[in-house]
């Protein structure tokens, strides 16, 4: 890392840590997704529902919790700019993808510690309650093993994941430049989206498009431990798709953020 990246990396750190939110922030991403996770395997049954992918099941939460983690994402830049701060960021960094670079930097490092608390904590409980649902080789259903490779890609999958939406948003809202208006095309893209899919309000070829290249439903591969053939898109190419949207909204964030006056 360079002189010039370091420092700016540490300034925004000192930024990051130093405002209210953030904590809550990823106190919420922790509590959510936990709680959410804890909520799911308690309600889950098995005989009755036996067929699910126990790994996938306990990690459900992520899907709530990364909400906190967009929302984080988007203030670390709307608010410079509702406050007038991102003129003292970009005068003490000339260089605006360096600005941009370290805000990424950081943020991923946050997101990421939280996360793997969180998808820790969720298969935890997982392996403690599932069993007593009936969740059992005795049912015929998949027993949840932590130490299991599939698991721990799930669980590693679901962590990157999260760090991913973080960019993704990050980018998006330097492109903004509003809270509002930012969270809102996020919960479009990130929520609508599958909602879309799941009422099978498009033709079904469409509909198996939106699953294999909308950010959510592509990057929520990354869970699944069985059946992975029927799968519109494996684990590893759904994430990838995901870090593309990550790419291109970073790229379009600094493009405008170099073209556009603070």
């Amino acid at each position: 890392m360079n002189t010039a990246l370091g420092e700016a990396t540490h300034a925004e750190w000192t930024k990051l840590r130093t405002v209210s939110s953030t904590g809550w922030l990823l106190l919420t991403m922790i509590v959510v997704t936990v709680g959410f996770s804890i909520l799911e395997v308690v309600v889950q049954k098995c005989p009755t529902s036996c067929s699910y992918d126990t790994p996938k099941l306990s990690l459900t939460g992520i899907l709530v919790g990364q909400a906190a983690a967009a929302v984080l994402a988007v203030l670390a830049v709307t608010g410079e700019y509702g406050s007038g701060m991102i003129r003292i960021t970009l005068t003490a960094v000339p260089r605006r993808s360096t600005a941009l670079a370290a805000k990424a930097i950081v943020l991923t490092g946050v997101v990421l510690l939280t996360g793997a608390i969180a998808a820790a904590w969720s298969l935890i409980a997982g392996r403690y309650i599932l069993p007593g649902n009936g969740f059992t080789g005795v049912h015929g259903s998949e027993v949840l093993s932590l130490s299991a490779g599939s698991t721990l890609r799930a669980a590693a999958g679901s962590v990157l994941y999260l760090a991913l939406i973080g960019l993704f948003s990050l980018g998006l809202a330097t492109a903004v430049r509003d809270s509002g208006a930012s969270i809102a095309l996020l919960i479009g893209l990130i929520y609508i989206v599958p909602l879309i899919v799941q009422f099978g309000i498009l033709d079904s070829r469409w509909e198996r498009r939106l699953e294999q290249w909308s950010p959510m439903n592509a990057g929520l591969a990354i869970q699944a431990t069985r059946d992975l053939k029927t799968l519109p898109i494996g684990p590893w190419p759904g994430l990838g798709v995901l870090a593309l949207w990550a790419a291109g909204a970073l790229l379009l964030g600094g493009l405008l953020l170099r073209l556009r006056d603070a």
